[in-house]
């Protein structure tokens, strides 16, 4: 089961996500959803002034790559701020040192959208905004908000 919420306050947009078994879950589902938490806080930790995007996108493909999991067709974050959907798109997917160099002030959503089958092919569903994966194996999604400052990231939606 995923969650996944937005907010708008003092005309400024924060996005969160969670993922979780629901019922107890199996061993392989805990794995796929702790993987793609992982992926995640991979992907917070390249998001400093300096780096550029496919540094953060990298962190989330390796993760899910490397443990045998697929990512969701065409997923990723996105610019947040005064709207919910920004400049730039944070892929789940690239390449370490390419894309837009991160700057200090850049709050950006980030989105790993891990598949369990190792597969990327999504569909969207009739409602035309939820996703399932096309050969209907397990995904899990996970997000924060995240503000790059001199310090490191900041997560703005944390707990």
């Amino acid at each position: 089961m995923t969650v996944d919420c937005g907010a708008r306050l003092g005309g400024y947009c924060g996005g969160a996500a969670v993922s979780f078994m629901v019922g107890g879950g199996d061993e392989a589902g805990a794995r796929l959803v702790e993987t793609t938490r992982v992926a995640l806080e991979r992907a917070i930790a390249q998001a400093v002034p300096g780096n550029r995007l496919g540094d953060v996108s990298s962190a989330v493909e390796e993760t899910a790559r490397n443990a045998g999991y697929g990512i969701a067709d065409g997923s990723g974050g996105h610019g947040i701020g005064t709207e919910m959907h920004e400049d730039p798109p944070v892929p789940n997917t690239g390449r370490r040192g390419r894309g837009m160099r991160l700057r200090e002030g850049l709050t950006i959503a980030i989105e790993p959208l891990v598949t369990e089958s190792g597969r990327d092919a999504t569909v969207t569903l009739d409602d035309g905004c939820s996703v399932a994966t096309r050969d209907g194996s397990r995904a899990a999604h996970f997000e924060h908000s995240i503000a790059i400052t001199g310090d490191g990231p900041v997560v703005l939606t944390a707990l």
